[in-house]
């Protein structure tokens, strides 16, 4: 018994060690592939070209997961593996993008630079090489000198302030200078800005926050205003560092945000409202918990991580959302009486007809937060 266990152990370190070499030999092949993508980091830096291609990143996928059936591997295994590769990939790509000017010399100031948005973008530009000053409060008395020579002009303060900020700055902005607010909403500050800059004017919307480490990725929403030409190097930068630009008019983007943001954010509220009013036991509720269970109350515990003032600025931004915000409440206390009743038909009624709304999407919901489900229980 005890030969066959040392030739049995014999085999495994043979086995181990052919596994370890295979290892090192994939290794190395990443590090050659890092090597590529560094030709292909400065060609793209050369020429100004974007680093997200969503077509070239798919035709990869596709042909590995191809590749994997004809090896006989998991295809969903070989695709998890990839996208871990071609996201780091487009994190080094961005990176190195980050040091380089659509607009090389331009001059920046951000307005609100000293504010958690404005410190962000000020580090962006200023690692691209431009020239950037940052505007607070206190500085209106050197405005002129500020505002003199600049070819961009970025607005970062609370929503209810950037109409006044934008008016009082127009008069000393540069003919051609570009004119920017980063805003939730847009058709209230585009309006302000046309109406007080008669130069170049584009809306910008960053759906992301201060605390994001790369902007591989990440939405950023455009507002056409005036001269998109004189505007477009502004979008040109957000997509060399990686953004993934969507265009809209300022109409439709506040009405898309009222449920995107508004609206999810306010739920989210309440819920964490009516757990705090209940005092639920957190800690010991998680140990109950399905992991889509800890998903959802990890994006409500995100919430009241954060800064309140932010959402509320988000949540009471407009007439438009409040208003919308109530009809929610009233949805819900239509379902009253169906609770009272415990009509349970009635239920599945509703919920048949909500599914066919949903349609095709409902399929792809289940697919995304199966893979997120996954990646939870893989951490914990």
């Amino acid at each position: 018994m005890s030969d066959i266990s040392q030739e049995c152990q014999t085999e495994l370190t043979g086995l181990r060690r052919e596994i370890d070499a295979i290892d090192q030999q994939v290794v190395d092949l990443l590090s050659k592939r890092q090597k590529q993508v560094e030709h292909v980091v400065a060609l793209k830096k050369a020429h100004n070209l974007q680093v997200y291609h969503p077509a070239r990143e798919e035709d990869l996928i596709s042909a590995r997961r191809q590749q994997a059936r004809e090896a006989g591997l998991c295809p969903d295994y070989i695709e998890e593996l990839y996208r871990v590769i071609m996201r780091r990939s487009r994190v080094e790509q961005t990176g190195q993008m980050a040091g380089k000017a659509v607009k090389p010399g331009a001059t920046v100031l951000i307005v609100g630079g000293t504010g958690e948005m404005g410190r962000y973008f000020l580090d962006w530009f200023n690692g691209a090489g431009y020239r950037v000053r940052s505007m607070g409060s206190k500085d209106w008395p050197n405005v002129a000198a500020l505002c003199d020579g600049i070819d961009l002009c970025i607005i970062s303060v609370i929503i209810d302030r950037t109409p006044e900020i934008v008016e009082r700055i127009g008069p000393y902005l540069p003919p051609d200078a570009v004119l920017v607010d980063v805003t939730s909403i847009k058709k209230v500050p585009l309006n302000a800005m046309l109406e007080a800059h008669p130069g170049p004017v584009l809306g910008l919307h960053p759906l992301f926050g201060p605390t994001t480490s790369t902007l591989d990725k990440q939405i950023v929403v455009a507002t056409p205003g005036r001269d998109d030409d004189a505007c477009r190097w502004v979008i040109d930068q957000f997509s060399l560092w990686g953004s993934i630009i969507v265009m809209s008019d300022a109409d439709e983007h506040d009405e898309i945000m009222e449920f995107v943001q508004s609206l999810r954010h306010f739920a989210t509220f309440a819920f964490g409202q009516f757990l705090a009013s209940k005092n639920v036991p957190l800690a010991r509720s998680l140990e109950f918990s399905s992991p889509i269970y800890r998903l959802e109350l990890g994006m409500v515990g995100r919430l009241f991580a954060q800064d309140a003032s932010l959402y509320a600025e988000i949540i009471f931004a407009t007439p438009e959302r409040r208003a919308l915000l109530k009809d929610y409440i009233n949805s819900l206390n239509k379902n009253l009486e169906m609770l009272e009743k415990g009509d349970k038909s009635k239920f599945e009624q509703e919920f048949k007809k909500i599914a066919e709304w949903f349609g095709p999407f409902g399929e792809q919901a289940m697919r995304e937060s199966s893979f997120l489900i996954d990646k939870l229980i893989e951490r914990f």
